[in-house]
């Protein structure tokens, strides 16, 4: 599949962006709207991976810029676990190990197919300075290869004014959990 967006999308998405960047401006207070679609009107293929973020409802906005790399960072800005993400187990060797009720799908590998990074631990709880989210939901985050070993993978979520990091099995897989990417342009 092409990762490219026609004009018409391209432009739609822009506008979309700009309403969520200029409605949210807690999220990025010292940055600029101008400078930031200078970034995305230069990387088509990022484009494409912010609406594939858009599409599964995950609401991308601009949370860091990082001056030292020249990059914007977006995460998924949905107020709970993006709808289109929900449902899947965390990767495809827990989506094979399932016997029974197989899931469509797995976190990771949808993940690289948006051309995104699901949140680690310390970005999900930065995300959470901003605002709160996840307050019905949870999301999958970045496991370590010791606990994945082992047949566990991490989410969290936010409860009683606290962010929480929990495990299960990899494998599992609910309808309130998904998992939230983020994006360097």
């Amino acid at each position: 599949m092409a990762k490219e967006l026609t004009q018409e999308q391209r432009e739609t998405l822009l506008n979309t962006l700009k309403a969520r960047f200029e409605k949210n401006m807690h999220r990025h207070e010292e940055l600029q709207w101008e400078k930031v679609q200078a970034k995305l009107e230069g990387s088509h293929e990022k484009l494409w991976s912010l609406n594939a973020m858009e599409r599964t409802e995950g609401e991308p906005d601009v949370v860091h810029y990082d001056g030292e790399k020249d990059e914007y960072i977006f995460y998924d800005c949905s107020k709970e676990s993006p709808k289109g993400r929900r449902s899947v187990c965390f990767d495809r060797k827990a989506l094979e190990s399932r016997k029974k009720h197989k899931p469509e799908n797995n976190a990771i590998d949808m993940a690289a197919d948006m051309g995104i990074e699901m949140l680690t631990e310390a970005q999900y709880r930065a995300l959470q300075e901003l605002e709160e989210f996840d307050k019905k939901t949870s999301t999958w985050v970045a496991t370590p290869a010791d606990i994945r070993e082992l047949g566990g993978a991490l989410f969290c979520d936010r409860r009683f004014g606290h962010v929480f990091l929990y495990h299960n099995g990899a494998e599992s897989y609910y309808g309130s959990r998904g998992f939230r990417g983020s994006l360097r342009i």
